[in-house]
């Protein structure tokens, strides 16, 4: 293994000790003769339907799964999480590895995988399906080589990752441990990337209540649809820095009854986001000072006081950095350099990991093996050959930062000792 500037000296000696350990080739090679069984587990975990807020069925076929691998503690929380742990020898830093359960697709979409000329398709087929059977992959090898780590492996699956779950899953995982001193997302597309910096997000739905009535008899009075109307113009002509990259978007407009009626009600939904939290709070002050504008200039335009609005706040994604030369970017630099990948530091991203990295634990996102494309769409798709890659690099990552019994010890510190 070459020096890298990613890295220190005492990583890559690390990552020259494990890479010649006889049960760390071993569980690779195991790695490598288990990718038919990880694709096919793939396929089953894809079938069972995970939608948004209802991913219950899924979980329990995870949970099932570490209770069979032999993990320890195997548990659904209250929030719908499932994890079970793989204890150290002792004293060592504790990691939680996960991949999240729920899809973008709603409840009754066809998930049912079809095969064409190697090519798996199917809603859900990748994100973040492929992430749990890498996930069960990486378990099935430390189960098969019995490497003693130092530090105790927390394994699981995560629910409301997408969409308006805001993340409810990881948050929830966080409310109860405060005893995690590393994290890992097994998520989005690109072995070689690495995300350790987050995009943090608000999103509002903004409701309008005005009194209604027929386009012409009741002309005169305020209309839901003009007041949103007047939001969303004003919000299109909000400038924001590039860098920060700081970004929003009006998503969906709802609003009326008949081309022939004044809008009694009407309602949006935005999506504000900024790589840094500050940026993001002036965005925030912004946008809710044009929506009370807009109602304020609507019942001005017909001398009324009848328009309303009402927000809520249906999203609050944390933002969040760590430094490049952080720890567990350097570990994660190194077990891809030791694949002969070379490793990319890629944007902010909004995954599980913004909670923890706001949280100041040390935490990454690593791109999965295979390749992919039409992620969250119905043709969504994945080609398996050589995917075995991604739990491969995982699967070194882990070993990095936990340590492993006679071999190396962990290069993640636990966070009661690095205070």
């Amino acid at each position: 293994m070459k020096t890298s500037t990613l890295f220190t000296i005492k990583v890559e000696d690390a990552y020259r000790k494990i890479s010649y350990d006889p049960l760390t080739k071993e569980g690779m090679v195991f790695l490598e003769k288990d990718h038919q069984q990880t694709i096919s587990e793939q396929i089953v975990i894809t079938e069972i339907p995970a939608p948004p807020f209802k991913e219950q069925k899924r979980a329990e076929y995870v949970l099932g799964r570490l209770k069979e691998l032999g993990l320890e503690d195997c548990r659904m929380d209250s929030e719908g999480n499932v994890f079970g742990i793989r204890r150290g020898t002792g004293n060592g830093p504790k990691i939680f590895v996960t991949a999240h359960l729920d899809t973008v697709f709603p409840e009754g979409t066809d998930t049912t995988v079809k095969e064409k000329d190697g090519i798996l398709y199917a809603p859900g087929i990748v994100d973040d399906t492929s992430g749990l059977a890498e996930l069960l992959s990486v378990i099935r090898a430390f189960k098969e080589t019995g490497i003693k780590t130092v530090g105790d492996i927390i394994f699981g699956g995560t629910v409301g990752e997408e969409g308006l779950g805001d993340l409810r899953g990881v948050r929830a995982f966080f409310n109860a441990h405060d005893d995690i001193d590393g994290f890992i997302s097994l998520d989005g597309p690109e072995i070689s990337q690495i995300c350790y910096k987050g995009t943090g997000s608000f999103r509002y739905k903004v409701a309008y209540q005005g009194p209604g009535g027929h386009s012409f008899g009741a002309f005169g009075q305020p209309s839901a649809n003009h007041a949103l109307s007047r939001a969303a113009a004003g919000i299109a002509d909000i400038e924001t820095p590039d860098n920060p990259k700081t970004t929003f978007t009006v998503g969906e407009i709802h609003g009326g009854t008949s081309v022939n009626a004044i809008a009694e009600e009407a309602f949006m939904y935005v999506d504000l986001r900024s790589n840094e939290p500050e940026e993001l709070l002036k965005l925030e002050k912004r946008f809710l000072e044009i929506v009370q504008k807009s109602v304020e200039d609507e019942n001005a335009r017909w001398n009324s006081d009848q328009m309303t609005v009402k927000l809520e706040k249906i999203g609050d994604r944390p933002a969040g950095s760590q430094p490049d030369d952080a720890v567990i970017v350097q570990v994660t630099c190194a077990a891809t350099e030791a694949m002969g990948i070379t490793p990319k530091l890629s944007g902010p991203g909004s995954t599980d990991s913004n909670v923890p990295i706001s949280l100041g634990i040390p935490s990454i996102t690593l791109g999965k093996g295979g390749k992919t494309g039409g992620t969250h769409t119905l043709g969504e798709w994945f080609d398996p050959a050589g995917s075995y890659v991604g739990p491969q690099r995982a699967f070194l990552v882990i070993l990095g930062l936990v340590g492993a019994e006679a071999v190396n010890e962990p290069l993640l510190a636990k966070r009661s000792q690095s205070v």
